[in-house]
């Protein structure tokens, strides 16, 4: 039998190092370093990847706080300085991306690239970053699902050590954040593998792939999930939230493809000073 795994990975003096900070700066890490290649790829100076990340990643963690906060705000509303108390725990991934869309569309404006293709290039990347990431959350027992059984986990043909971690305050948990990270390493793996078919994809329909792929899934799993946010009882946030992302980026698609007036994806940059900025 394995005891819980220990959320610290090792200690700097007074300062305790995180598995779940290694593990999301890994992810990071490794999804920069192929959005870089597929950028040079498709003719965009990878320079603006590496911008990106840098501009984004604050913003990012401040929307997915304010994201969480914003949903809790009747607790946070009486305990006020536990608002920046991101130590504690509270963020939401939702959060993260739509201050990162944001933050982007900025970006692309000011340095005048074309924001469907950079979305493009950057889109499995990301799923990668978020399946990696997942594991953060098995570091910190945390992103569950409902009570369940040793015999459920052992007949799902999980290694020991994973089971013996959802073992929560005396109960054995749904493991929803493997589900979560299978489904979105099953995406990587599918746009990495078809996104350079000629005559597949015009340039926006690689992140319009993954809003759909993603929200599908994500639809599912926050059903499992004991730590939800909910606008009103029965009613969770992501789900909704899901539901919208699936629906849009499905009829954006459809639009599009009617217009005919998209670029391939793999044209790569239609802008021939792109990669001297």
């Amino acid at each position: 039998m394995f005891a819980a795994l220990n959320p610290i990975a090792f200690a700097l003096g007074g300062i305790e190092v995180h598995w779940y900070g290694i593990i999301i700066a890994s992810a990071v890490l490794i999804a920069v370093w192929l959005a870089m290649r597929e950028a040079r790829a498709r003719g965009v100076n990878d320079d603006h990847i590496l911008n990106l990340v840098l501009w984004a990643l604050p913003f990012a963690l401040i929307g997915a706080r304010l994201y969480y906060v914003a949903f809790e705000w009747p607790y946070y509303a009486k305990h006020p300085g536990e608002i920046i108390a991101i130590w504690h725990g509270g963020i939401a991934i939702y959060g993260a991306l739509i201050a990162s869309v944001i933050v982007f569309l900025i970006y692309c404006r000011v340095k005048w690239l074309e924001p469907w293709l950079i979305l493009d290039i950057a889109a499995p990347t990301v799923m990668l970053a978020q399946a990696i990431g997942r594991w953060g959350n098995f570091m910190n027992q945390e992103a569950y699902g409902a009570k369940t059984t040793l015999a459920y986990l052992r007949g799902l043909h999980l290694p020991e050590f994973i089971i013996q971690q959802m073992n929560i305050s005396g109960a054995f948990r749904q493991p929803t954040f493997l589900y979560e990270s299978t489904w979105n390493l099953v995406g990587f793996v599918l746009l990495m593998s078809v996104r350079h078919h000629q005559g597949w994809f015009k340039q926006g329909e690689v992140v319009l792939s993954y809003v759909m792929w993603y929200s599908f899934g994500r639809f599912f799993v926050e059903g499992m999930r004991t730590d939800s946010l909910y606008l009103m009882p029965g009613l969770r946030v992501s789900q909704l939230l899901s539901i919208i992302l699936f629906v849009g980026a499905g009829v954006i698609w459809i639009v599009r493809r009617r217009r005919g007036n998209a670029p391939w994806y793999l044209d790569g940059s239609a802008l021939p000073d792109v990669t001297k900025q």
